[in-house]
């Protein structure tokens, strides 16, 4: 990879980390731009955890501190996310690679489809969760965290969403709680992808640099920006990504060929 080339990544990264502190869902960005320079599906998904794991480090030291964490529950939550990050890391190297380009492209346009849903406005609820409810929430946590340990691209936006629905956290926790869980889940993955030789790591050390002082610095006046236009400019990056994935990056011959054998 040329200097220029590591430079435009480099951009593209901290962009990307400044803009997920509002939008979530950093993978579907870097993951397509990974491919788009050249870097091969499976290290491009090792090199992108090891990036967001030291974006997740930077994201969770703030809620560390205090009671925002929903520390009663985070040990069984962060054990469910280790076994199934392990899982989904795991089916990376199971799976063809020929698969693996059309199954990101797929992930992307669905995320991108809840992140279009319209925000409709609901009233708080009250009062701890049902017993099946927290089944669902638990359930749920080890679930995606098959689903971030394989790609990760939307994985702590749609965590979110269930702990605000499963465990009727207030939002603050939720975020904290996912951000501190987010650690775990991209650590063991790049452990993983690490033991299989997946990861560039002159890469990913310095996009995980770079990420990190995105999700840092960015932070400050991200949060101050017309939450609608950074939607619009992640969906609408997404879903050029995603287009490219499919057209370019996705060996359409030899699905057809293994589809007609």
């Amino acid at each position: 990879m040329s200097l220029l080339d590591l430079l435009a990544l480099s951009l593209i990264f901290f962009l990307t980390s400044v803009i997920s502190v509002v939008t979530g869902a950093t993978s579907l960005i870097t993951v397509p731009a990974l491919l788009a320079f050249g870097v091969p599906s499976v290290t491009a998904l090792g090199t992108n955890m090891l990036a967001l794991t030291a974006m997740s480090v930077g994201a969770s030291v703030p809620f560390l501190r205090g009671n925002v964490l929903d520390r009663p529950r985070l040990p069984l939550l962060i054990g469910l996310t280790l076994v199934g990050s392990v899982i989904g890391a795991l089916l990376v190297f199971a799976l063809p690679q020929v698969w693996l380009p059309v199954i990101i492209a797929a992930a992307m346009l669905v995320v991108a489809a809840v992140v279009l849903r319209p925000q409709r406005s609901r009233p708080p609820v009250t009062g701890p969760p049902h017993r099946w409810h927290l089944a669902l929430g638990y359930g749920l946590t080890f679930l995606l965290a098959v689903y971030g340990g394989f790609f990760s691209g939307g994985y702590v936006t749609l965590l979110t969403a269930a702990f605000l629905t499963a465990f009727r956290m207030p939002f603050l926790r939720a975020v904290a709680t996912t951000k501190v869980i987010n650690v775990a889940s991209s650590l063991v993955a790049t452990l993983i992808f690490a033991l299989k030789g997946a990861v560039d790591w002159r890469l990913g050390l310095i996009l995980s640099a770079v990420m990190y002082a995105g999700a840092t610095l960015g932070a400050q006046w991200t949060l101050r920006m017309d939450e609608r236009w950074i939607r619009r400019l992640f969906v609408t990056t997404v879903l050029l990504l995603a287009l490219k994935t499919l057209v370019l990056d996705v060996p359409w011959h030899r699905l057809i060929h293994l589809g007609t054998v």
